[in-house]
């Protein structure tokens, strides 16, 4: 009998093995999807990235544009997506309704027909945001009405639907009344948006929210912090009988308020945009983010909503991988949203099924680095320091530096390290070409990692487009020029 039991057990670890490895990758919480961008110099490959995402258990995304490489990476993955119209495009959009025809045949047509799993299209992304002064609220709507017209065309209408994600400075409540029930549309596009929203509702399409209870925290220095999180570490605002006890409830429930004074109070919801900076200011660092993804999803996961409407709720993370690219106007945090580092590492461990099991996400697989090598201050050197405020605005003009600011990750470093960080971020970004590590004899090459204590001199990846995207020469801000250079 002991050959008999021996074969069995035999067979049932087989089994059991089996069963390990065919066992479906963790789920991320339902209705839990993540916004992909492509702003860095050395993307990672689109297909790489698929499989980061099917390891994760995440099953959709929401895109930014609809670049053919990107995209095309989707078919067949079972990942659905949000395509996106981006803002430069929706002049000719309203302008011209043969734009938006020609725009669904090309990104829509011939991605279903490729095996895109294409659910929203997105027309524009926050076009009435104050900073933009204006420019896109006579067009976003005449663009949008011309992509629905031309998705119905197509025979597309009911199945995709037509968005325009919007920022949440589009409603607020008063000063003197800062609760949910006092919210409204602001009042320079308040009928527009009265239009917008009643012709999502008439075509059966959701409105597309971006909440941020980071900015909250960064745009008002009173803020209290904990009512950032959902932990309940914080005295609640009491409104109408709901109870709030963080600020993202808050939020959602002043756009429900809005909405009702609209005239579309069921209106489905989509939160497009939420997450929380790992970097580029005091708040936004690693331990903070992981509070706030922990008790986020934690939240999603039990599908408790909002006080004013409970349940399920359709969200996308921001952001998926770190972008080096994005302007730094709206602060140096906008490079730093990733889950995911620059070379598809994520940052810390987190459940996005909600169920308080964290540990770290899958990471990409097969990125390449380039070789161990880092360009530094070079200290003997010291007849040509006049050139070196010059040297550092040119580095810092051209890659980023914005883990130098105040409050970051490399805000401890001493003067000739802050040299050091500048000189290496340049070389890596110019592929470490050995001319990028000049700067007139003031810097050399090393092959001893630069990195100090929690601020890492990163080695760049090969890029996957096969060559390096250049950088647009974007104005860093003033605060972190002054706070690099008055070390020097």
């Amino acid at each position: 009998m002991a050959p008999r039991r021996a074969a069995v057990f035999v067979v049932g670890a087989v089994v059991l093995v089996l069963l390990l490895l065919l066992r479906p990758p963790p789920a991320a919480a339902a209705s839990v999807g993540v916004n992909w961008g492509t702003m860095m110099s050395h993307p990672i490959h689109p297909s790489a990235v698929i499989k980061m995402l099917r390891a994760n258990g995440i099953d959709r995304v929401k895109l930014f544009d609809a670049d053919p490489w990107t995209v095309a990476a989707l078919a067949g993955s079972g990942v659905q997506a949000m395509l996106a119209a981006p803002n430069d495009q929706l002049d000719s959009l309203a302008r011209d309704p043969r734009r938006a025809r020609d725009w669904v045949r090309h990104n829509v047509t011939a991605n279903l027909n490729a095996g895109v799993d294409v659910r929203y299209v997105a027309v524009g992304n926050e076009p009435f945001l104050r900073s933009y002064n204006g420019s896109f609220i006579n067009i976003t709507f005449p663009a949008l009405k011309n992509m629905q017209r031309a998705l119905d065309e197509a025979g597309f209408g009911q199945r995709i639907k037509v968005v325009v994600p919007l920022n949440a400075d589009i409603y607020s409540s008063p000063e003197n009344k800062p609760v949910p029930s006092a919210g409204s549309f602001r009042k320079d596009i308040n009928a527009l948006m009265v239009d917008i929203v009643n012709f999502l509702h008439a075509n059966d399409a959701p409105f597309v929210v971006n909440i941020y209870p980071f900015l909250s925290l960064y745009q008002n220095p009173n803020f209290p912090l904990n009512f950032s999180f959902f932990d309940g570490a914080v005295k609640p605002v009491y409104d109408q009988g709901m109870v709030y006890t963080n600020v993202f409830d808050a939020n959602f429930d002043t756009l429900i308020w809005s909405l009702k004074k609209a005239g579309v109070p069921d209106m489905r919801i989509i939160v497009g945009e939420v997450g929380w900076p790992t970097d580029g200011d005091r708040n936004a660092n690693i331990k903070y983010a992981q509070r706030f993804y922990n008790g986020f999803l934690k939240k999603m996961a039990r599908n408790v909503g909002t006080p004013m409407r409970p349940g399920h709720m359709e969200v996308y993370l921001f952001a998926l991988i770190d972008e080096n690219q994005k302007s730094v106007l709206p602060g140096h945090f906008e490079r730093h949203w990733g889950l995911f580092t620059y070379d598809g590492k994520p940052k810390f461990s987190m459940d996005l099924s909600g169920n308080g099991k964290a540990s770290y996400l899958a990471e990409v697989k097969g990125v390449q680095y380039l070789p161990p090598q880092w360009c530094v201050f070079n200290k003997d050197t010291k007849d040509k320091y006049r050139y070196l405020p010059a040297s550092v605005n040119y580095a810092c003009s051209n890659a980023d530096c914005t883990p130098l600011g105040y409050g970051s990750s490399c805000n401890g470093l001493s003067h000739d390290e802050n040299i050091s960080y500048a000189f290496n971020i340049y070389f890596q970004t110019m592929d470490q070409d050995v001319r990028a590590c000049s700067f007139g004899g003031l810097a050399k090459i090393t092959t001893t990692n630069a990195s100090q204590g929690g601020c890492l001199f990163p080695v760049q990846i090969l890029s996957a487009s096969g060559r390096v995207v250049p950088l647009l020469f974007l104005p860093i801000s003033l605060v972190l020029l002054v706070s690099v250079i008055s070390l020097l």
